[in-house]
């Protein structure tokens, strides 16, 4: 299994990137998947979770109302949108999936995990 996020970058508060992590190896449909965040120092913290057909999604509080969690299962992709962005949201942000059929829950029971983007933002 592989998870390739990518889409991270440097933007100014109050602006907004789109993040995407692609799946490979495994049924993407049969995942619910999260993002998480970690920045330096600081423990890894959940952002987001979406169920398999895209229909229930869960944020963090920090997120909510600024993020969206979206997928595309035709592509094997999950995305995240990010609006309204934050110096406190600098962090390396990480895709990952649950296993097979597993339950959308917003806790850190994640199977797979990917390499990380590096988002930061500047004030």
């Amino acid at each position: 299994v592989q998870l390739q996020a990518s889409g991270g970058g440097l933007v100014q508060a109050g602006g907004s990137l789109r993040l995407s992590c692609a799946a490979s190896g495994l049924t993407f449909s049969d995942h619910v998947m999260g993002w998480f965040r970690q920045a330096p120092g600081k423990e890894r913290e959940f952002v987001a979770t979406i169920s398999w057909s895209g229909g229930s999604t869960y944020y963090a509080d920090s997120v909510k109302g600024r993020f969206t969690i979206s997928r595309d299962n035709a592509k094997n992709t999950v995305f995240l949108q990010m609006n309204s962005l934050r110096p406190e949201d600098t962090a390396v942000y990480y895709c990952a999936a649950k296993t097979p059929l597993a339950p959308i829950l917003p806790d850190h029971e994640y199977t797979y995990w990917g390499q990380g983007t590096q988002v930061t933002v500047s004030s």
